[in-house]
């Protein structure tokens, strides 16, 4: 009888450990939610609350984009974070088409020469073009900062919380930074 018992318990253990394996293997990982940059201005039209925007500028031939794709837009503490208090878009600083923003039409003036700089990436980043850049833009729609340059997930977080929480407003980013405990661990 004991056999028997422990035999099952066992049986119970390893079935309900294969299942839970299977799925974790099955789900697909988080991933932030990307908009187009017309549909986070509708969204904030219609929604409330409403959120902040978080535009990443980017090219097709960055490096440091593609890496801050596959290593910070990767970290689940950075996605849970976006997609709760941000609407994010990936603006591509070089696409071909034409966008229509508060009845401003932005083209890209030479879309057949290779690098041409789309007018509304020239406009969201001050025509200062650096890729990766971070346009960070308030509840309304207007911008607050942009953030340039690739971020490790850990000196991202930060950035994240100080203009979601509203402490641009409040402190000076040398003071939030260094009161500021994060999810992310370090590497």
């Amino acid at each position: 009888m004991k056999f028997n018992f422990l035999n099952t318990i066992l049986l119970v253990f390893i079935i309900s450990f294969t299942v839970n394996a299977q799925k974790k293997k099955d789900e697909k990982p988080a991933e932030i939610k990307w908009y187009s940059i017309e549909d986070a201005i509708n969204l904030n039209a219609q929604q409330f609350p409403k959120k902040k925007i978080l535009i990443d500028v980017y090219t097709d031939w960055c490096g440091w984009c593609k890496k801050m794709d596959a290593t910070t837009f990767s970290n689940p503490e950075i996605i849970k974070y976006i997609n709760e208090y941000y609407y994010a878009v990936k603006l591509n600083a070089e696409r071909k088409d034409s966008i229509m923003l508060d009845g401003k039409l932005y083209i890209n003036p030479n879309p057949t020469v290779n690098r041409s700089t789309h007018q509304l990436a020239e406009v969201l980043l001050n025509s200062r073009m650096s890729y990766p850049s971070y346009v960070f833009m308030d509840e309304m729609n207007r911008p607050i900062t942009i953030v340039p340059g690739y971020s490790e997930a850990v000196n991202f977080e930060p950035i994240l919380h100080y203009f979601a929480d509203n402490q641009y407003l409040k402190q000076a980013w040398e003071t939030f930074q260094k009161q500021f405990v994060g999810k992310v661990e370090k590497k």
